[in-house]
């Protein structure tokens, strides 16, 4: 069996590359020339990499006529949400015309790939009083053009199913956080932010945004599973969330980091951090996904966080 994973030099790529290989899965994976590969220099020798702009249809056609993969993992995104208030049709085109080529490409070569999308829970936006937890029939009120980007991948999921036949499954994950994770991004910017204070490389005063806002954390590691199994046994063209079931603030989170640190650390604001609109609750519902496939949650949080505050810790 050959899986494709788009994105396999980020964050979710890496780690769906390592669940693979230990499945006895052909790997094959997509970069770009400006790809970082820190994250997948362990496993060079057991994956085969091919350059591919996915936003080319004439590149992804090269690429699926050549590979003919039997599974799909569609991870590669631009997938910070502040970067998409900077470069909002950027961000659209990047998701959305990369999407619809790769669908346009296994169309024409006819083939039956099993294709998982990884949407997001950005999606939901608004979430309303009583609206929580969030299943996947609750209204769509995306509130930034990340989220904008994802409600498009997610319909075209949909659509190429329904109009084509496409084997599609749109997987709604939720905040996935867990080693390796971009500094960018909250848990692995606070964490990175404790370890550089540990190592002496800057004062220990750690600098946030939105601390009340409350986030839904999944593992990466239980994440790349149930990517796994949504194309095992998930039903063509459904929507299933990911997610924990578990809610916690920003400063809750950032409490059980600095719990695993000895140095004492003064919190402060920065409003460079905050955003022109913020989803106040992201907590997701997984019955669904649950019931298709017998997934559950696995590692606990407390452990996903002591593990990015150890990669970080790690890096030089």
């Amino acid at each position: 069996m050959k899986a494709l994973v788009t994105g396999i030099s980020g964050f979710v790529g890496s780690h769906m590359a390592e669940f693979l290989l230990l499945k006895g899965v052909e790997v094959v994976g997509t970069i770009r020339n400006r790809s970082r590969m820190d994250h997948i220099s362990h496993l060079q020798q057991d994956i085969r990499l091919v350059e591919c702009e996915l936003r080319d249809p004439f590149s992804v056609e090269a690429l699926i006529g050549a590979e003919k993969p039997d599974l799909i993992f569609h991870l590669a995104a631009q997938s910070f949400v502040p970067t998409s208030w900077n470069s909002p049709i950027d961000t659209i085109h990047n998701n959305v015309a990369g999407q619809v080529n790769l669908f346009e490409a296994i169309r024409r070569f006819g083939l039956h790939s099993k294709i998982q999308i990884a949407c997001s829970s950005e999606e939901y936006g608004q979430v309303n009083p009583g609206e929580t937890p969030i299943k996947e029939t609750n209204p769509l009120r995306p509130l930034s053009p990340y989220a904008i980007s994802k409600v498009a991948q997610d319909y075209l999921g949909y659509q190429y199913h329904k109009s084509y036949g496409l084997h599609v499954i749109r997987t709604i994950t939720f905040n996935h956080t867990g080693p390796r994770r971009g500094e960018n991004f909250v848990t692995s910017n606070f964490a990175k932010q404790i370890v550089d204070i540990e190592k002496g490389k800057k004062p220990p005063v750690i600098y946030v945004g939105n601390l009340e806002a409350k986030r839904d954390f999944t593992d990466v590691r239980d994440v790349v599973r149930g990517y796994w199994l949504a194309l095992e046994k998930g039903v063509p063209g459904e929507a299933y969330n990911i997610a924990s079931g578990t809610c916690y603030t920003i400063a809750e989170m950032l409490a059980i980091l600095l719990s695993h640190s000895n140095v004492d650390i003064e919190v402060k604001t920065d409003a460079s951090r905050l955003r022109p609109s913020d989803v106040e609750i992201l907590l997701g519902d997984y019955r669904k996904f649950h019931e298709a496939t017998g997934w559950n949650p696995e590692i606990p949080f407390e452990r996903t966080m002591e593990d990015l505050l150890q990669y970080w810790r790690s890096q030089p």
